[in-house]
């Protein structure tokens, strides 16, 4: 059966009808959002999945009226306790925005005003709803406690700077909850957060929503936490829906061509060293009128109607979809996630490293006074050692403030170390002059967590990929270099005319896929990783992971790979070292340290992984809970053993000294008391 829109018989609290925005441009205009409709009722979550550009964040703007210059809603309705929102006049939305609707944005470091301290920007917040001074004060120290955020009362004083993405993130989830909402609507709220913590979010959002009766709109790249969060599911691609379903039922068989290719890019172990099957190509440009099916290019089932006419919606079942294949269908076909793979390719062990970091230690002064004396020391990163070779990923672990990123800029001595060595190729470069690091600089590259403060707001993408190669003058020839960008752009999933285009007008994931390519400009030997993937759809990340597989196997290049996403590094790195407060508490082969951790930190970031068929409804798994309390200030660790005040296995000798290291064999090394205590 055909239909013009998937039905729903529910009573909703929000109901969202034929919505369809359009931003005006010279020329052709946009139309992001293009007859978009779903509900959701009180005290359930919808999840909005869908690559980067495919209008999921307009949509969520376009519900609180908040759209970009030039941005208009052109018809449909957006119903909330069977008001139209729509229709309201502006000086009502107030009562709307952040009262009855909050959001969590996408970007922290954009959404949080950088010369106000954050207990300034939570209690504006509070006082938008009629609380101030000291009850707004202890609410707003109360939502950071909550959101896993340790220390709140002091850092309620700091600024956004001083706080990890993920801390950032984190914050803005707190605003977010600060009028509590009858709608919450989270866009990709826990893109920046490590897996304790997401873990940790995820249950506070269930929480809440439970205790509320609160209806979320979650927009998400990860299936992971979708099949934890979700009731119900809506695929979205260039601009409309395209599948919608409750979770278990999408997840047991999705639809739509384009929702299998989903499943399909998601790493996996079992995936090692074959590539991931991604939708080739990216999502096609807005501005433009379809005449068919928008997935038609990319499609491998496409036959030629899907270019000449749109599909209506059809429905098995509990499930709807926009797709010609499923006329005169009645049961859909389930999904196998174990397809069988390519065997995992071999890889020759190199045997001097490209790059050696010896005892790396950077300790940041904290002073205080009118005279700024020294009166304590945050030890950032104690004493952490790593050999990154030729042709190989060493994954670097570890939940946000644990010292990973601060790692990764001390090795390019953006930060200087307060100690340790490194060594490029054997040569010692620990000591040398900021003007003899340019060869260092152009043998190793980094891409930074927060694409967006990375790139040059008054530069064109062109300009800035091309950048690199004239500071260190790697390509003279300026028409090399044009079809150079245009080679990188196209790798990274971009089309080459986005070179003209300023980073603003790109999605977080875009940005990232940007920033990516200025860092393989210059042609590195090796590549610090900064969640490099952290913004990324399934899709786009499949593409960027069979990129860096490819690079890496054409030229020799050694990641080290900073993340959060265990999926990743399961899929792509050849060792793993997990941090924990500045210091490597285990390392090793993946394969060994992933699938038998030895040390309960461990342990713990693997049971806190959100898992397609694991825990749902937001519930935080068990073996995760270790790790669930709050972080210890780095600028007061525990005595002993870091880990163990959140350790089950802590015994007195944990807490009396910090552990030596246990040689489990192939490179297998743990810092733990309790695996030498086990019989």
């Amino acid at each position: 059966m055909s239909t013009s829109s998937p039905p729903d018989t529910a009573a909703p609290l929000l109901q969202v009808s034929d919505l369809r925005v359009v931003i005006e441009r010279a020329g052709d205009d946009i139309r992001p959002v293009d007859g978009v409709g779903f509900s959701i009722r009180a005290g359930e979550t919808f999840a909005l999945l869908g690559e980067s550009g495919c209008g999921k964040s307009m949509t969520a703007l376009a519900l609180t009226r908040m759209l970009p210059d030039g941005g208009y809603i052109v018809g449909g309705r957006v119903r909330l306790s069977g008001e139209d929102v729509l229709a309201l006049p502006e000086s009502a939305m107030r009562a709307i925005r952040g009262g009855r609707i909050g959001m969590i944005f996408q970007e922290p470091s954009t959404s949080l005003n950088p010369v106000m301290s954050i207990g300034a920007q939570i209690t504006e917040a509070l006082a938008q709803h009629g609380l101030h001074g000291a009850g707004a004060a202890a609410e707003a120290c109360r939502l950071l406690e909550a959101v896993g955020i340790p220390d709140p009362e002091r850092r309620l004083h700091d600024f956004p700077f001083q706080f990890s993405g993920g801390m950032k993130q984190r914050v803005m989830i707190a605003m977010a909850l600060a009028g509590q909402p009858q709608l919450l609507i989270a866009d990709e709220p826990t893109t920046a957060l490590d897996v304790t913590i997401q873990a940790q979010v995820l249950e506070l959002l269930a929480n809440i929503q439970r205790e509320r009766g609160m209806g979320m709109l979650l927009i998400t790249h990860d299936l992971g936490v979708v099949a934890r969060m979700a009731h119900g599911v809506g695929v979205m691609y260039a601009g409309e829906l395209v599948e919608t379903g409750p979770r278990d039922a999408f997840f047991a068989a999705p639809l739509h061509p384009y929702s299998r290719k989903l499943f399909a890019a998601l790493p996996a172990v079992e995936r090692r060293g074959a590539p991931l099957d991604a939708p080739e190509g990216s999502v096609p440009g807005l501005d433009r009128a379809f005449h068919g099916c928008r997935f038609a290019e990319r499609c491998q089932m496409a036959f030629d109607r899907c270019d000449e006419e749109a599909p209506g919606w059809h429905r098995l079942g509990e499930q709807a979809v926009r797709c010609h294949l499923y006329e005169g269908v009645s049961v859909p076909r389930a999904l196998d996630l174990q397809q069988a793979v390519a065997a995992v390719a071999h890889r020759q062990r190199a045997t001097q490293p490209v790059l050696e970091v010896r005892e790396l230690a950077v300790h940041f002064p904290v002073r205080k006074g009118l005279l700024k004396r020294k009166v304590a020391e945050l030890k950032a990163v104690d004493g952490v050692s790593l050999n990154l070779m030729a042709g190989r990923t060493l994954a670097l672990v570890g939940e946000s403030g644990c010292g990973k990123t601060t790692v990764g800029k001390a090795i390019l001595r953006l930060i200087e170390p307060t100690s340790g060595e490194l060594f490029l190729d054997g040569e010692n470069v620990s000591a040398l002059p900021p003007e003899a690091l340019q060869p260092m600089r152009r043998a190793v590259q980094m891409v930074f967590q927060d694409p967006f403060a990375s790139l040059n707001p008054r530069m064109r993408v062109g300009e800035i990929i091309e950048e690199g190669m004239i500071a260190l003058g790697v390509e003279p020839d300026a028409q090399q270099r044009r079809l150079r960008v245009d080679e990188l752009l196209a790798r990274v999933g971009l089309p080459a005319e986005m070179r003209w285009r300023y980073p603003h007008e790109f999605s977080g994931g875009q940005r990232q896929r940007i920033a990516v390519a200025r860092a393989l400009a210059v042609m590195p030997r090796v590549i610090i990783c900064d969640e490099p993937t952290s913004a990324l759809d399934v899709s786009v990340q499949a593409q960027l992971l069979n990129l860096m597989r490819e690079l890496q196997r054409e030229h020799g290049l050694a990641y080290l790979f900073i993340t959060h996403n265990l999926a990743v590094v399961e899929y792509l790195a050849d060792e793993v070292a997990v941090m924990y407060l500045g210091r490597i508490v285990e390392q090793g082969p993946v394969e060994r340290v992933l699938s038998a951790p030895f040390h309960p930190y461990t342990r713990s970031l693997m049971a806190a992984v959100p898992r397609i068929g694991g825990d749902t409804d937001g519930v935080m798994p068990a073996a995760a809970a270790g790790a669930a309390t709050d972080l210890p200030s780095p600028l007061n660790p525990p005595s002993g053993c870091h880990f163990h005040p959140r350790c089950a296995h802590a015994t007195d000798v944990c807490r009396l000294s910090y552990p030596s290291v246990t040689e489990f064999g192939r490179g297998h090394r743990v810092r733990c008391h309790w695996p030498r205590l086990q019989p």
